[in-house]
């Protein structure tokens, strides 16, 4: 039993993975506001639609404001609720804004006892009106924000743009981390049958090469998948896309080239410089490149792959195991592919 204990491990993670990453509920968020463009000097009923809320439960308690910045806020003058999933936020602005902008972004934030303090991010754009000239200070935004409460239970961040989808940052994201460390374990047999001449290099080489590409594959699937509900589309020709998908065509080249050649021996040494190829071509197609270009993807094109509110405590109980599990559970299924082509060419050897 103890010489099986990194498979049940790696079966014990991905399931604890499934888990706590689709059972575990999102934080309450907000998941619209109408209106989004305001004025100074008018009176504004902002209707909200909340996620996860439970409004009426803290009824008479709930507080919100538009935050400019860290030193300029405005209290709502009131507050309706409709029901557990919308209110009606009422803010008397201001005739001017504070500093010289004639346009400013505002975030919402709302603050309830029950679902704790949740907030729409640079959500709203308010206007400077043509008649009024933005002052340099005003006493007009500065309502405090303080005493803000949390909410007492284990869940992850809402973000507007990915809502129930940022689950899929616990299947998507370790698989590819699982697929990086496979090849890198099949360049490193490559180059040990370069030195040794041993073929048992080769078959641990192909089996985890193999093993990657699957991952890899399932990665890209669910990439199409996640860029359907965020992006609009599962195929958008994104730089990141476009790499990933040359880099995976690129290792399947190298079965075709194994395919072709019957010697052991020879297939054994031209896969291994093939081998150790494709892994160079992994760090300028999906880490360099996307860098460079403009791109939707997290962690490409100036964009940053993982903030606070993206991965934060909660989530990283689930996504470093699910990573340590989806490897563990790469290395077993090549272990049994390693065994299989092992016995494969003994009997072949044998007729």
């Amino acid at each position: 039993m103890r010489e099986y204990w990194w498979k049940i491990l790696g079966v014990v993670l991905v399931l604890y993975s499934f888990g706590m990453g689709l059972l575990t509920p999102l934080k309450t968020g907000i998941s619209d506001i109408h209106p989004q463009f305001i004025s100074t000097g008018d009176t504004v009923a902002m209707e909200i639609t909340g996620y996860n809320s439970f409004y009426q439960a803290a009824e008479g308690k709930l507080r919100a404001w538009l935050k400019l910045d860290a030193a300029h806020a405005l209290a709502a003058s009131a507050i309706e609720v409709k029901d557990d999933r919308h209110l009606v936020l009422y803010f008397a602005l201001p005739e001017e804004l504070p500093g010289t902008a004639e346009e400013t972004d505002a975030s919402l934030l709302i603050d309830s006892p029950v679902d704790g303090a949740h907030v729409y991010p640079g959500g709203i754009r308010i206007r400077q009106k043509k008649n009024v000239q933005p002052q340099k200070s005003s006493t007009n935004w500065t309502d405090p924000i303080e005493n803000l409460h949390e909410k007492d239970a284990i869940t992850f961040p809402f973000r507007n743009i990915l809502g129930e989808t940022i689950r899929n940052t616990y299947y998507h994201v370790p698989m590819w981390f699982a697929m990086f460390l496979l090849f890198t374990g099949a360049m490193v047999h490559s180059i040990h049958f370069l030195r040794r001449k041993n073929l048992k290099n080769d078959r641990w080489a192909a089996a985890l090469t193999n093993t990657g590409l699957v991952f890899g594959a399932m990665g890209l699937a669910t990439g199409a998948v996640w860029a359907n509900y965020t992006w609009g589309e599962p195929w958008s020709g994104d730089v990141k896309q476009n790499m990933t998908a040359i880099g995976l065509l690129i290792y399947g080249a190298y079965f075709v080239l194994r395919f072709a050649m019957e010697d052991p021996e020879r297939k054994a040494r031209i896969s291994a410089v093939y081998n150790i190829f494709a892994y160079s071509t992994l760090i300028p197609l999906l880490y360099v490149i996307p860098k460079l270009t403009d791109s939707l993807h997290p962690g490409a094109g100036g964009n940053i792959a993982f903030g606070s509110q993206d991965l934060d405590n909660t989530m990283r109980m689930v996504f470093y195991p699910a990573i340590i599990g989806w490897t563990l559970t790469g290395l077993w299924a090549s272990q049994l592919l390693y065994r299989m082509n092992t016995l494969r060419e003994k009997l072949l050897w044998e007729h």
